[in-house]
């Protein structure tokens, strides 16, 4: 198993996310969760992939130089892409309107980028899924908005709350990476550094 593999490392998970974490532990792992204060910006020419790799990059950047031979730091970013442009976490109600109004009836792309770092090496990885909505009624966002208040989330929802239930018509790729971790990736790539 996983776990026994990674018996000479120490896993730090650089996430606030309770969903990240929860994963961590579902995966089996023993993980440290150790936090830095990241002010998540990025060069305006960066498209899709580009920043979220850049963003899970520069989380781990901050950690350069004070990881032991033994540690195995991970970060990640998510975000939603739609229309050209990154959909991040809504600041307010009707910043999350605005932004479910938009995914209603269409099709997005939800990239996950996760970075691994060692004191020796550092390596990303990626996973996007693609998922449709169905179209939206305005009460319904609202409703979905007033009772579930999805504002640290990406794109302004949470496929596994009530607006996937009910809106999420197809999705093209891992589920677990719109919940907010490409989990399979997470687990074969701690695979690969253990061995």
């Amino acid at each position: 198993m996983l776990q026994e593999k990674l018996k000479d490392h120490h896993i730090i998970l650089a996430s606030g996310s309770p969903r990240r974490q929860q994963f961590f532990r579902d995966l089996g792992l023993d993980f440290e969760i150790r936090l830095k204060p990241i002010e998540e910006k990025f060069p305006s020419e960066l498209r899709g992939v580009e920043i979220t790799n850049y963003l899970a990059e520069l989380k781990a950047a901050a950690f350069e130089g004070e990881l032991s031979t033994d540690d195995i730091l991970v970060t990640s970013d998510t975000i939603v892409w739609h229309g050209g442009r990154a959909l991040e976490k809504p600041a307010d109600p009707a910043q999350a309107l605005q932004m479910l109004k938009e995914l209603s009836g269409k099709t997005h792309e939800v990239i996950t980028s996760v970075c691994f770092m060692t004191s020796e090496k550092l390596r990303t990885v990626h996973a996007i899924t693609r998922v449709t909505f169905s179209r939206l009624e305005e009460d319904e966002i609202q409703f979905y908005i007033d009772n579930f208040r999805p504002f640290d989330k990406a794109g302004a929802y949470g496929i596994q709350e009530w607006i996937g239930l009910i809106g999420v018509e197809h999705i093209e790729g891992s589920y677990f990476n719109v919940v907010g971790l490409p989990t399979h990736l997470v687990y074969q790539t701690l695979r690969e550094i253990a061995e």
